[in-house]
């Protein structure tokens, strides 16, 4: 390693003008990395969404779920499945072995869903989704402060949100919580009767209109032309008046009428030259009764009629399955996500800057609509690089005041300082040829190196400023000093890159986690061992000046004590002078007369530094009693392992984030105006903690889907996004909100999960599998039970939940078929009654609205359910009389792993020693009596 010291110092131009191009390159290099909370991470799982309106949990499982989950199993790279089925969703997570190519993955999943579509429930769509990082929104915006929602939506849908999109980094900005609109037609089945149709009549003519058909094409002189027959609808008005075919009614024979009494039949159009308006079997024509007055006959015609004639057809909103408030407030919001490639923090800061204009544009139309940002990640990762540098900063100045009072040289200490910015600025050359970002683990990779990266440096000046003394030749000096140490710094700090070096090669999430932080370390300790054999020797020649020698010593004394062996000559200027000391065969510095030279066997310990005056002394004791200093060193090391298991450990630890989320279950099958209800102690008691800035409520199942469904709630749910002031002592506030609504009665259960730096929440999570919904409950009932008596876990919850109720209506299926319906048939009627069916699609204002065809009157109640009428051949019948109707319970929802059912308990530890709490929910976990079949296991 010599070799990189000897072609420095005969190149130190070229040297110092690589110096100055890692300067320049490594500043720019930290201009351009982009700033990010954390590392981009794509886990390599893929998720199957598949919504199925109206379907119970029971149902989803059976339908969709397991006929999903069973088509990809022959998937190639697939590792394991999960599945989640909720009222109305289908939910399946497949995950695939690290290293797999997600795009190439999905493509399979959807052949493989694509393959047993014909099996699946009609109307159902699924949808493969991806999710990274990237996916989360880097701003989620609240709009409160008017009442028209509609035209609030509809204008931010139109000038806002193209704004946003035109930013430089944005990927996308989506409107959440908006219901939109829909076209409902309501059929007239009376007056679809008369004209002896049904709603199918309506349907035949949505499907039959509004379609564009390619009808071939053209040649006329040169040119060649597409022919396209048909034009999309694009109004209301244009349903109304699309024709239905197919309706007749009845109309009196033409040019018949009321004869009156003693009217002569011939005298009846005679067309059919019957006499006396006979008949082929001698009665009247038309059964017309001549004697008293004819009676006018009617025969079947056909009608011209539109939609409008038979049904009414209103434009009006989606039914709401969800209710956003922002500080009391009903509220819109507006999730904003960038590009893989875009610097989150300048995403967010452009955003913001925008924010005022686009309140003050939207204010003209409507009056009162105020911006209000819920969600940032900037603030936060500015905050944490602004803290990780800082610190960094200290480190650096720390260090040189350190390397300032140990070498006492100002000249050696600017040389050893002038190593640890260039070696910072080398890793971030690397950071940005590897493609990673500044985060909070490159960061704090980097402050870890500061202290480390400047040992080479110190060790390599210390050693040329103590040869190096008047007298000698310069660079010959510092070559063979820098050669003397080499070997040691190198292998110094091989042996920490690698401590560091592996953790890159670890596979699955924490491997994609560290890796960043892994090479930054190894990046910044090789540019260190690079900068202290290349860049320190330079700067050493050019700043450094010789050690004066001491009082008792002459400059040809103070040389030869100082010089090598064979190897370092005296300058040219000593070399012939009286007494100068020659380099002598025996491993000596020899006088001209072969005796040794004065100071050549001087002793520096003889003339000790004040520095070894003070260890001296304690070096000599422990080389005296060497059987003490290693019985000390081996209690040492003992103690250091007895008192491992009392340290606290946790994933990340507190961040320090000014956000937390709290989350308020309900009994299942509540209602939204229930919920919202039961919300608002809930928020008001939030709102009145101190330090409380922001309280996003979510009430109900989220409607935006995509990157902000994770700050909605579920059916039953209601999620509280907290954002609290930056200078509050986060735990402190979190255990007084926690306080406040422990003293809150009837609002369901309340869990208060802190998140950490990544957003991910640090509770501890059990996995529990059985064959039957049965053996689960039992073993999730013991595991809650068990854990809940732990005094380090503050909260302990389950995902099964008490069954939800539901209205379970089952066929008798000999009545239903003497009736004409078999069981599918009756069960699509009742469906049809109780719930909208899709019928098309219309595209007004730029906006695709779904076409609902509904039922004039939809039971409310279970008992009108059972009065349902049901047309029959021999008429309409109640419901009860084909089926029974009647309420059951059901699970809120149903998991599955790899087939399995399956539960999730979690529990929140009561302090910041996730370690400990780990392992004794491991250790209670173990100590549960399960069922037959059944399995616990701490989630990874």
């Amino acid at each position: 390693m010599s070799l990189l010291a000897r072609l420095s110092m005969r190149n130190r131009a070229l040297i110092a003008l690589v110096t100055v191009v890692v300067a320049i390159f490594g500043g720019i290099a930290l201009n351009g990395l982009k700033q990010e909370l954390a590392p981009s991470i794509q886990l390599p799982q893929l998720s199957i969404i598949t919504p199925y309106q109206g379907a119970s949990p029971e149902v989803v499982n059976a339908d969709v779920s397991t006929p999903i989950e069973t088509a990809i199993q022959g998937v190639t790279g697939l590792e394991s499945t999960s599945t989640s089925s909720s009222t109305g969703v289908s939910r399946v997570v497949a995950s695939f072995t690290y290293g797999t190519d997600l795009a190439f993955a999905e493509q399979k999943l959807l052949s493989a869903v694509n393959r047993i579509a014909p099996t699946l429930p009609a109307d159902v769509d699924p949808q493969v989704v991806a999710f990274s990082f990237d996916d989360l929104p880097v701003l989620a915006v609240a709009v409160t402060g008017t009442e028209d929602t509609a035209a609030l939506s509809d204008e931010i849908a139109r000038t806002t949100l193209p704004e946003l999109r035109d930013i430089d980094g944005v990927r996308d900005a989506a409107l959440v919580g908006d219901n939109g609109q829909r076209v409902v037609i309501t059929p007239d089945v009376e007056a679809l009767a008369g004209y002896g149709l049904t709603s199918q009549a309506i349907r035949d003519a949505l499907q039959q209109n509004g379609v564009l058909l390619p009808a071939g094409q053209i040649t006329e002189g040169d040119s060649t032309f597409a022919v396209q027959a048909g034009t999309r609808l694009t109004s209301v008005d244009e349903l109304v008046a699309l024709p239905v075919l197919g309706g007749t009614e009845q109309q009196p024979v033409p040019g018949e009428a009321d004869l009156g009494e003693g009217v002569d039949g011939s005298e009846i159009g005679g067309t059919d030259g019957l006499p006396d308006g006979s008949g082929t079997d001698g009665a009247p024509v038309g059964g017309a009764d001549f004697g008293t007055g004819a009676t006018a006959t009617t025969v079947t015609v056909p009608v011209a009629l539109t939609i409008g004639d038979v049904a009414s057809i209103d434009l009006t909103e989606n039914p709401a399955t969800s209710i956003s408030r922002v500080n009391g407030e009903s509220a819109l919001a507006i999730s904003i996500t960038k590009l893989p490639s875009a610097n989150t923090v300048e995403v967010s800061n452009a955003v913001a800057a925008m924010l005022p204009d686009l309140q003050a544009a939207l204010d003209t139309t409507n009056p009162g609509a105020e911006f209000t940002v819920v969600f940032d990640q900037a603030p936060y990762i500015e905050h944490s690089i602004e803290s990780l540098a800082v610190e960094g900063m200290l480190g650096l100045v720390f260090a040189v005041l350190v390397i300032l009072v140990f070498l006492m040289s100002v000249r050696a200490t600017l040389v050893t300082a002038i190593s640890i910015p260039t070696s910072v600025l080398i890793t971030f050359i690397g950071l940005q040829a590897a493609d990673y970002t500044l985060n909070i683990l490159t960061l704090g990779a980097l402050t870890i190196s500061i202290g480390r990266v400047v040992d080479d440096s110190i060790v390599v000046i210390e050693n040329i400023k103590r040869h190096y003394v008047a007298g000698v030749d310069k660079a010959a000096t510092i070559v063979h000093a820098v050669r003397e140490v080499a070997g040691a710094i190198t292998a110094s700090t091989i042996t920490t890159v690698a401590v560091f070096l592996p953790l890159a090669l670890v596979e699955g999430v924490t491997g994609e986690l560290f890796r960043p932080f892994s090479l930054t370390v190894t990046i910044a300790l090789l540019a260190s061992l690079l900068v202290s054999l290349t860049i320190v020797p330079v700067l050493a020649y050019w700043f450094l000046k010789p050690a004066k020698p001491r009082k008792d010593q002459s400059e040809a004394d103070a040389a030869a004590a100082a010089a090598f062996v064979d190897e370092v000559w005296l300058a040219p200027e000593l070399r012939d002078a009286p007494g100068a000391p020659r380099p002598s065969a025996s491993g000596g510095t020899a006088a001209p007369g072969g005796t040794a030279a004065p100071g050549a066997g001087v002793d520096e310990l003889e003339h000790p530094s004040r520095l070894q005056q003070g260890f001296l002394p304690i070096l000599a004791w422990t080389l005296r009693h060497s059987a003490v200093t290693i019985i000390v060193a081996v209690l040492v090391l003992g103690g250091t392992v007895a008192l491992a298991p009392l340290m606290k450990t946790n994933f990340l630890g507190d961040s320090g984030q000014n956000t937390f989320r709290v989350t308020q279950e309900l009994p299942e099958g509540s209602s939204l105006e229930y919920l919202a209800a039961a919300s608002e102690p809930v928020e008001e008691a939030i709102r009145g903690v101190e330090g409380v800035e922001t309280v996003q409520t979510s009430i109900g199942s989220s409607t935006g889907g995509g990157a902000l469904a994770a700050f909605g709630g579920a059916g039953d749910t209601v999620a509280y996004n907290v954002t609290t002031d930056e200078d509050a002592d986060q735990l402190a506030l979190q255990e007084e909100v926690r306080a406040e609504l422990d003293d809150l009665d009837g609002v369901g259960e309340i869990t208060l999960a802190a998140q950490s730096g990544f957003g991910a929440s640090n509770d501890i999570e059990v996995d529990i599998a059985a064959a039957n919904q049965e053996d689960l409950r039992a073993a999730t009932d013991a595991v809650v039970e068990e854990l809940s008596s732990l005094g380090s876990l503050s909260q302990v919850t389950s995902n099964l939940e008490a069954s939800q109720p539901y209205v379970a209506i089952t066929v008798d299926r000999t009545a239903a078929a003497d009736a004409g319906y078999s069981e599918v048939a009756l069960g699509g009627y009742v469906s049809a009654q109780m719930q909208p069916q899709s019928a098309g699609s219309i595209v007004i204002d730029e906006q695709t609205l779904t076409i609902y065809l509904a039922a004039e009157e939809t039971p409310a109640t279970v008992d009108a359910l059972r009065a349902l009428e049901v047309p029959t051949p021999t008429g309409a019948v109640r419901l009860d009389t084909l089926a029974t109707v009647e309420q059951a319970e059901g699970p809120t929802s149903v998991t599955t792993v790899q087939g399995l059912r399956s539960a999730t308990v979690a529990a929140t530890p009561a302090g910041d020693d996730l370690g400990t709490a780990s392992a004794e929910v491991q250790a209670a976990v173990d100590a549960v009596d399960l069922p037959e079949g059944t399995s616990a296991s701490l989630g990874a």
